[in-house]
Formats: C-alpha cells, structure tokens, sequence
C-alpha cells in the first residue's frame, strides 16, 4: 500500500487512537483550522472582497478528501431547477484541466485535457451551460452572458470570493468525517462546526456516525450502461456484455463504485485509480482481456480510444421530495441580488 493511500484510510478511521502515526501531524492540523477559520472571518467582516452574482447561486460543496457524490447532485439540480423554468448554468473549477484562456465554457468539442473530467461530464450530463474557472465569478459572469438565471457551483464552498444564496453541504454516509481532525491528520478542508452555518447538510448513503441531525439522505441510482466508444445506451439488465470484467474508477472512492458493480451482479477485476487520473491506452490494456467498466467521468477521458466492449455506469441522485419542495420555496423567497460589482 502507497503512502497515500495508507494516509487516506487512516484518517477516515473514526479514532486517532488506532492511527499514532498521525499523531505528530495535530499541531498542523490545530494551525490548518485556525488559518480556515480566519480566512473565513476576513470575508466575513469585509477585509476580502465577495462578488454576488445578480441572480441566485446554489453551492454544492463538501469539507472531506476523496469523492462524496456531488457532481450527481449538481446533475439533479440541474433537471429540478429546468422543471420549475429556470436556465440553470454550472459553474466549476475544473480540476485537472489546462485552459489556454478562462473562463472556459465547456462544449461538445471541448478537449478534456483543457476542461477537466468533471466538466466535460456534467456538460454531455445534462446539456447545461458549464464554465470552467478558477476564478468562479469570472466564470458566472459568462454563465449569465449567455442567458442563465440561476448558477449550480460543483464545488466551491471553500470558495468565498463567490457569494451564495444557498449552500448544500455533501456527505459520503459510509466514510462520515473520518476523525474529525482537519488535514494534515485528518481529512477536513474545514472544521466539523461548519455542517451547522450551510443551509443543509445531504448524506450520500447510509450513514455509518451521527452528522446533523436534519440531515438529507441521498441516493445515488444506477440508471443505464452506455458504450464509451459508440455512446449507445443499454439498460442495466440483462447485463450488455459477459462476465468476467475489468472495471477502473478514477473517483475520490473507487471502493463505492466496485461496490454498486457487486450490487448488479458484476464480477472481475477491480482496478482503483487515482482521482482525476489521465488515461491512455496503454492504462486500459489489462490481460486476460475482457469487457471494460468505468465511471462516467473516467468515460469522458477515453471515449475516442476505448477498447469497442467498454461501458459507462451512469447513476443518478435521488433525493426526498419534502427537500427538492424546501429548495425550490427558499429560492422563490430570495430576495433578487444587487447588480454586481466587478471586480
């Protein structure tokens, strides 16, 4: 086992009291949230700069390392927010991808090198307006340009520079908090005490150590297979194509997606990657040969290159009905946003 990844199960170990190793790493950590906790009070009291977009902004962020099921959640926004008549647009950081110039607004024939996997996903996902930026208000203000009315960050809570409406805070249920300690001993971004200042707090799955206790649990569904290489759908059964697979997942927590493989019946070899992992041909060529799963965002990676018997596993977020209600009701009570200041 690598180092990191060494580092990674044992900081989502609930104790520090089996992980001594990273007992040496707490004075850091106790500095790494006071540095959070700091910056956060200069934008708070005005000694940095918050852009606030004229229209509403919903973040979708997470304090934890490693995937939570986010960009799921951006997706089904997305479809809530088109059904009541919005023009929702994505605005991402995206990570992993080298633009020649931002913001990017991520197209069909946008290169992913250039995008990032997470944009180029949630663009083929759902059709949406996606723009690419580290700089997140450079990149809603293009969103807006091109007619949107509402923005769906994917990510960015740790974000400041970008005023929000409404902040949904993400959590994987199996993985928790982890120790609660923030990096290096521990896997938080942020200090635990943030779950009380977001507008909610959303459980990806069972959870497995008490969070808020008006949490909302989500569900991620497998929805269809889709060939990598042709695009073609195919329903989730029968199953279109034979076992044994090799299946790869350059996720934040390959384990879940292996997981749901195991849930519909796949069998093979499972293959974790790194997150945000490049991929070539070379990285898919596995022996005995055999059919090939991945992830949608690892799909979006290799589609010109797939082996033809590659498939995508798409899944979709399912969240309670009483909380898309509670959303939408908050956002038709905003108050329209002052035109903004650019900066």
């Amino acid at each position: 086992m690598s180092l990191a990844n060494r580092w990674l199960e044992s900081v989502y170990r609930p104790s520090l009291a089996r992980t001594p190793w990273l007992w040496p790493l707490l004075p850091l950590s106790t500095l790494f949230a006071a540095l959070v906790k700091r910056r956060g009070r200069a934008y708070a009291m005005g000694k940095k700069s918050v852009w606030r977009a004229p229209v509403s902004v919903i973040v979708v962020g997470n304090i934890t390392l490693g995937g939570t099921g986010k960009s799921p959640l951006v997706g089904r926004l997305v479809t809530l927010l088109r059904q009541q008549g919005y023009h929702p647009g994505i605005v991402t950081r995206g990570y992993g991808g080298k633009a020649r110039s931002y913001p990017l607004i991520v197209e069909a024939s946008t290169p992913v090198a250039e995008s990032g996997d997470e944009p180029a996903m949630l663009w083929r996902q759902t059709q949406a307006p996606v723009a690419a930026d580290p700089d997140r208000p450079r990149g809603v203000r293009a969103l807006i340009e091109r007619g949107c009315d509402i923005i769906v960050s994917d990510d960015g809570l740790q974000h400041l520079a970008l005023g929000r409406d409404i902040e949904l805070l993400v959590v994987d249920g199996a993985r928790g908090l982890g120790n609660r300690r923030c990096l290096p001993a521990g896997p938080l971004r942020e200090p635990a005490s943030r779950l009380e200042s977001v507008d909610a707090v959303i459980v990806n799955g069972v959870s497995n150590t008490p969070l808020a206790t008006d949490a909302v649990p989500m569900t991620l569904t497998p929805a269809r297979w889709r060939n990598v290489a042709s695009g073609e759908p195919a329903p989730l059964s029968p199953l279109p194509f034979a076992l044994p697979v090799h299946a790869v997942a350059g996720i934040g927590n390959p384990a879940r997606f292996f997981e749901t493989l195991e849930s519909l019946g796949v069998d093979g070899q499972m293959h974790a990657l790194a997150d945000h992992q490049a991929l070539d041909p070379k990285a898919l060529s596995f022996s005995p040969p055999g059919p090939l799963l991945m992830t949608a965002k690892d799909a979006v990676k290799c589609q010109h290159f797939a082996p033809p018997n590659s498939w995508a596993l798409e899944v979709e977020a399912e969240l309670p009905e009483a909380f898309e209600r509670w959303l939408l009701d908050k956002l038709a009570t905003l108050e329209t946003p002052q035109p903004p200041t650019h900066r």
